[in-house]
């Protein structure tokens, strides 16, 4: 379907990607892209394999065959901190903070990584994104409310110098007022030239953020589409099984 691309070559592509979870083949063909600075969405019901592709590009599953390329470079089968020394971050589903630690010792233990590239994102930067950071310094990670806790693992994110972010389901399990603050600090970060690929169930959350966006099913690239475009389709929202209020 016609939509504008970024610069796949130097930002992420997948190319023809399969993966298995044991004899069940998962990912069947897997290709998509996101540009230098784009924000791609990833959307797709319960089941249809977002966050297996999230995970295979990650490194975090074996890949059957296809390829990954990062920055230009062939990442196909790296590991996770090799890729995140790369430039890609990913920000998992749930709440994947260190609860033992404070906010404070979690945001040191990413900023180590990231001083190694560049001094792009400091402690103090973050906290300028993320107002409500600083009081929360002292408390243990465990104790925050999922709000809070995601806006902890997107800081951690930052603090780690990435060029791009893979998010899965960054809205999972929100309150709506919080949902929108996430609204607002993606489309922070997108305003920052942060390229982006975001898996989300919430399709219309997802594509007023995104310029671009894939369908996934069963494993499948159905569709891809301008994120406008889509969201102006009450037969695609439809087929993705959601309203058009978010």
């Amino acid at each position: 379907m016609g939509a504008t691309t970024g610069d796949p070559g130097e930002g992420l592509a997948v190319l023809d990607l399969h993966a298995y979870y044991g004899l069940s083949h998962v990912l069947q063909g897997v290709s998509l892209e996101v540009g230098v600075g784009e924000t791609v969405a990833l959307l797709g019901r319960n089941g249809a394999g977002k966050t297996t592709t999230m995970r295979a590009v990650m490194g975090l599953m074996p890949v059957r065959s296809g390829r990954v390329r990062l920055f230009g470079q062939d990442v196909t089968g790296r590991r996770p901190d090799q890729l995140q020394r790369s430039g890609v971050a990913f920000v998992p589903s749930g709440r994947r903070v260190f609860g033992s630690l404070t906010v404070l010792q979690n945001l040191e233990l990413a900023a180590r990584a990231g001083r190694r590239r560049s001094t792009r994102w400091t402690l103090d930067r973050v906290e300028l994104l993320f107002p409500a950071l600083p009081a929360l310094r002292g408390r243990r990670a465990a104790f925050l409310s999922g709000g809070e806790q995601q806006m902890v693992k997107l800081a951690c994110a930052l603090l780690g110098e990435p060029r791009l972010l893979l998010l899965d389901e960054p809205t999972e399990g929100l309150a709506p007022t919080v949902v929108q603050e996430m609204g607002g600090w993606l489309a922070a970060l997108r305003a920052e030239g942060l390229g982006m690929l975001l898996a989300e169930q919430n399709a219309v959350f997802a594509l007023r953020l995104a310029q671009r966006c894939y369908v996934l099913e069963k494993g499948v690239i159905r569709a891809e589409q301008a994120a406008d475009e889509l969201l102006r389709s009450e037969t695609g929202l439809r087929y993705l099984g959601v309203a058009r209020n978010p």
